[in-house]
């Protein structure tokens, strides 16, 4: 997995760190450990998942001290195991305190999206679907959840609403109906951007598919009519299964034939893994 470049990664952990530093810096830590202090720490797992942000922990530990010094044992990407090593800090120890909670407030959140995604590519393997996950992601931090997802086996769908045209519901009650939200789309977009109907129902997916469009989303239907969209797709657009998708109602899913399973919880409702900052010395 390629690194993000730290252009990306610095201004939301410089944001996250200067929202804890407040008006005063550390005052617990500065009154408390002596300037001089060094020490030795391990970032080390509380339970099994999959890790991801650690770019963004060693960023928040050199912009609250440059001398701090983070050997990664476990890269992005590595299934952990309860009492794994991640990584090992040195350093000033007024440093390493003062930047744990924000280093890892990024890395237990990230790693927590990068597992729940490898839950569901590890529900769904051996079908041909792949995991995506969608716009349902906390302000600020889409990049960064955008990357776990990657991290994590999973496929990402659009960054924003300039990447692609998605129709939804909405769309379509507002045009008059799916053939002019379609073809208004059409009109109004360059012949580079790809389009995306979401349909509820078989009917909508049949004028969809006389029209002609690149993808169409299958918002919340079951494993049996799932089935027949795909069969009735036969090919000629990119078929994503969405709504009520976790580790064990996507295999039924996948069976389907879908080519994708979108994923909103992945990045909005994903829990953390619990990772620990142990000293060491």
């Amino acid at each position: 997995m390629a690194s993000l470049p730290m252009v990306m990664i610095e201004p939301v952990v410089r944001a996250a760190l200067l929202e804890d530093l407040g008006r005063a810096g550390d005052l617990t830590t500065d009154s408390i450990v002596p300037p001089d202090a060094t020490t030795r720490t391990a970032l080390v797992a509380r339970q099994s998942g999959v890790v991801a942000g650690l770019d963004f922990t060693a960023c928040a530990f050199r912009l609250i001290d440059p001398r701090i010094e983070m050997t990664v044992e476990r890269p992005d990407g590595t299934r952990l195991r309860p009492g794994d090593v991640i990584a090992t800090i040195t350093g000033p120890a007024r440093g390493i305190l003062t930047a744990e909670r924000v280093a890892l407030n990024f890395l237990c959140h990230l790693s927590g999206v990068a597992s729940a995604t490898r839950g569901i590519a590890d529900a769904i393997e051996g079908y041909r679907a792949q995991v995506c996950c969608t716009r349902k992601t906390m302000p600020g931090l889409r990049f960064a959840q955008k990357y776990a997802v990657r991290v994590g086996g999973g496929a990402n769908h659009r960054f924003g609403l300039d990447d692609a045209v998605l129709i939804k519901d909405n769309h379509v009650a507002i045009a008059g109906g799916v053939r002019p939200a379609l073809e208004r789309a059409r009109a109004g977009v360059g012949h580079l951007v790809k389009i995306e109907l979401e349909v509820d129902t078989l009917a909508q997916l049949e004028e969809a598919l006389a029209i002609g469009v690149y993808a169409v989303l299958l918002d919340n239907m079951g494993p049996d009519m799932l089935r027949q969209a795909v069969r009735m797709v036969d090919g000629r657009a990119v078929t994503e299964a969405s709504g009520r998708i976790r580790p064990d109602t996507a295999p039924a899913i996948a069976a389907s034939g879908v080519d994708l399973l979108s994923v909103g919880w992945l990045t909005h409702s994903a829990t953390v893994l619990d990772v620990g900052l142990d000293w060491l010395a």
